[in-house]
């Protein structure tokens, strides 16, 4: 149930590019949300180039999912435009091959690369996501969560 609906929430929030915000929850985040049902999904972050944020599952009023991440481009030269174009891409692409917390496993598109390897399942994981230009990595991403209880 979680892993269905945090596949939609993923690509009806940030990952889409067309999804509106919602109102910042604490000062100088930039949040997004989907429900459907009594579910309800929430992510804050802060930073634009350099990121950090949470995001989280509601059942009901409970808080029953979670996981933190930290993002960032490892080259000052290259355009965060460019890297979170191809990272939203990578995003909306299909992930049946590996927990939905992010995009699949590889994605391909030209001269870039994105990969995402995770360890764990649903209810407790931590991974690493990466972009490669051709094959310098020019962006990483640490998250981790899972149940909340």
């Amino acid at each position: 149930l979680i892993e269905k609906f945090l596949k939609e929430a993923n690509k009806s929030t940030y990952a889409n590019k067309s999804a509106p915000k919602v109102k910042s929850s604490l000062q100088e985040s930039f949040d997004y949300e989907y429900i459907k049902g009594n579910l309800k999904y929430h992510d804050t972050y802060f930073g634009e180039r350099d990121f950090i944020g949470v995001e989280v599952i509601y059942k009901d009023t409970e808080v029953v999912w979670g996981s933190n991440y930290y993002g960032y481009i490892l080259d000052k030269k290259i355009d965060k435009d460019f890297v979170y174009d191809f990272l939203r891409e990578s995003l909306m692409k299909e992930s049946s091959d590996i927990l939905p917390i992010r995009g699949p496993k590889k994605y391909i598109h030209d001269k870039l690369t994105y990969s995402f390897k995770v360890k764990g399942d649903i209810s407790r994981f931590e991974g690493k996501e990466e972009i490669f230009l051709n094959s310098k990595c020019i962006y990483g991403c640490i998250l981790n969560g899972g149940e909340v209880d």
